[in-house]
């Protein structure tokens, strides 16, 4: 398999730096650019087609929220992947509205953020911990937390070990509507990515081995 080519974007030249260290010692992961604002993601996006970005939030001229809704109007492919400090309501809710594909902070351990890269470019939904257990906070009620029929043909597929294109091929939607669902089923079941999904259902009885 090709490299997972990796445009990084954060208004800091110390922590892209940073990132890139961190990420370039793996042989599957290729930086192909970076960028200090949204503006300049936007357009290095569209000129490189990287597999996935990392995005910082809070950077000057476009917001990483804003640069996200840039990705989706203009039809860019690439996977995004939040990369920041806040892990606020206000902060997580529009990125992941906007079209993010994962949200992890910067105290990430490299071998997490090389999981979440791979995991990204292959259209899978990451998200940090303590993310997925704010989103979980937001359903407390029962009934919230209950996983639709829909959510469990989507984990039941994902157990039998389906991408996320063939649950969207089988179910008749597309795979940003699966990514929906499974970002749903990671936020009422408090975990952050499939592999937990699938443990964790296991674990309540939703999925029968």
């Amino acid at each position: 398999m090709s490299a997972v080519t990796l445009l990084v974007v954060d208004d800091h030249p110390v922590v892209r730096d940073g990132i890139v260290g961190m990420v370039s010692s793996d042989p599957g992961i290729e930086v192909v650019g970076e960028a200090s604002d949204g503006r300049e993601a936007v357009g290095l996006a569209r000129a490189l087609d990287p597999h996935v970005v990392l995005m910082d939030l809070r950077m000057p001229q476009l917001d990483g929220v804003g640069a996200i809704r840039e990705f989706v109007r203009l039809g860019i492919r690439s996977r995004v992947v939040v990369l920041t400090t806040f892990d606020g309501d206000a902060d997580v809710l529009p990125a992941i509205e906007a079209g993010a594909t994962g949200y992890l902070l910067k105290d990430a351990p490299r071998d997490e953020l090389v999981r979440a890269i791979r995991a990204a470019a292959e259209g899978d939904a990451v998200l940090a911990p303590s993310v997925a257990s704010r989103l979980m906070g937001r359903v407390r009620a029962p009934e919230a937390t209950a996983l639709s029929p829909r959510e469990l043909e989507v984990l039941a597929l994902v157990a039998g070990g389906a991408t996320n294109r063939t649950v969207g091929a089988r179910m008749h939607v597309s795979e940003a509507t699966v990514k929906t669902h499974l970002l749903n089923i990671y936020s009422k079941l408090g975990v952050g990515d499939r592999a937990a999904a699938v443990a964790e259902g296991f674990r309540r009885g939703l999925l029968s081995r």
